[in-house]
């Protein structure tokens, strides 16, 4: 695929499609099955859901928290429907800390990979 703008959008969109797109299956499974399943366990830890954790809050915790899980592309979305009508005992888990933190570094982790995909398009790396 040559041109860049879709392999960076596909690469953010789903984890490891850049990479797939550009016929590196390998690196492209291995990036595709690590952020799923970090995004998994978010999930199922209870990290989709913040409560009473809003920008007056605090602006640059909240902002830097929706910049690491706006990485995760499509898991944004299905993480915004998970925490839209969250369980009531959610906050209450003993898991519920690691799952959010789970979402960010999954989110920070495919934005390293789209950078990865961009360098491989531009031939600066095989």
């Amino acid at each position: 695929m040559d041109n860049t703008f879709v392999v960076a959008l596909l690469a953010w969109f789903f984890p490891g499609a850049g990479h797939i797109a550009q016929r590196r299956l390998k690196r492209g499974l291995i990036i595709s099955g690590s952020i799923w399943t970090m995004f998994v366990i978010a999930i199922l830890s209870g990290g989709a859901y913040y409560p009473g954790f809003d920008f007056n809050d605090g602006a640059l915790l909240y902002l830097l928290n929706v910049f690491a899980t706006f990485g995760n592309g499509l898991g944004d979305l299905i993480s915004f429907f998970a925490s839209v009508e969250p369980s009531k005992d959610v906050a209450a888990r003993a898991t519920f800390e690691y799952g959010g933190r789970f979402l960010e570094v999954a989110g920070l982790l495919n934005y390293l990979a789209v950078i990865d995909a961009v360098d491989i398009n531009l031939g600066r790396k095989e």
